[in-house]
């Protein structure tokens, strides 16, 4: 149960981490920019959202399968296979989370009052001294959240890991698997501890999103 927690708990980070590197250009091309093909593009990024897990695991393991373009790519450069591993689920939790990094951080560089964007204009700064000394700050409170967002979701990934990971011990075997395999085996106490702690984990980083959320209105409010 722990190295099943614990392949969950890296899991998540590393997804959180490349999510919000990946998630904050595209959240400032949809919030600022026009462009043809742009609903097409929040359409791509919101369909993991409504799109069953199962059929999204699917697709994303013919794409990484060893006999498709981006297997044969991965193997060439690291001497493996990307299908049933632990990056490979990487893979699958970037595109799986991806629309809980990019919207709240869309909304909130939405938010952002047009006055500061053209003071900073005004002022002779450039885009990056825009996006890092403005933009950003303000912004701070859809950053965190999406953060949180994005490590909780991860953490209840099933289908998704399930499609393109399977069940390897001390690989791919991720808690939410283990508490189905423990329900299947009548392990009764350690699916119900397996279930609490993965309870506990989705409570504690939804309380942290509402506290952030109540904190950035408090701010809007102010100015």
């Amino acid at each position: 149960m722990i190295e099943s927690l614990l392949i969950s708990l890296q899991l998540a980070l590393v997804t959180t981490a490349i999510l919000l590197l990946i998630a904050l250009p595209l959240a400032y091309l949809l919030a600022f920019k026009s462009f043809r093909g742009r609903t097409v593009l929040e359409v791509i990024v919101a369909l993991p959202l409504v799109l069953p897990p199962t059929v999204l695991g699917y697709y994303v393991l013919l794409m990484i399968a060893p006999d498709s373009a981006v297997g044969r790519i991965w193997d060439s450069l690291f001497d493996s296979s990307l299908a049933f591993s632990f990056s490979g689920m990487v893979f699958a939790s970037l595109i799986y989370s991806l629309p809980f990094a990019v919207q709240p951080m869309q909304q909130a560089l939405r938010a952002i009052p047009k006055s500061w964007l053209e003071m900073a204009a005004t002022q002779g700064l450039s885009l990056k001294q825009t996006l890092f000394q403005v933009m950003l700050p303000a912004a701070r409170g859809g950053v965190l959240v999406a953060a949180a967002l994005s490590f909780a979701h991860t953490m209840g990934e099933f289908g998704v890991v399930l499609m393109v990971g399977g069940s390897i011990p001390g690989e791919t075997r991720v808690a939410s698997i283990a508490l189905f395999e423990f329900v299947e085996m009548q392990q009764a106490s350690e699916a119900w501890m397996l279930a609490l702690i993965l309870l506990a984990v989705s409570f504690v980083m939804l309380s942290l999103v509402y506290t952030i959320n109540r904190k950035s209105l408090s701010m809007v409010g102010g100015r």
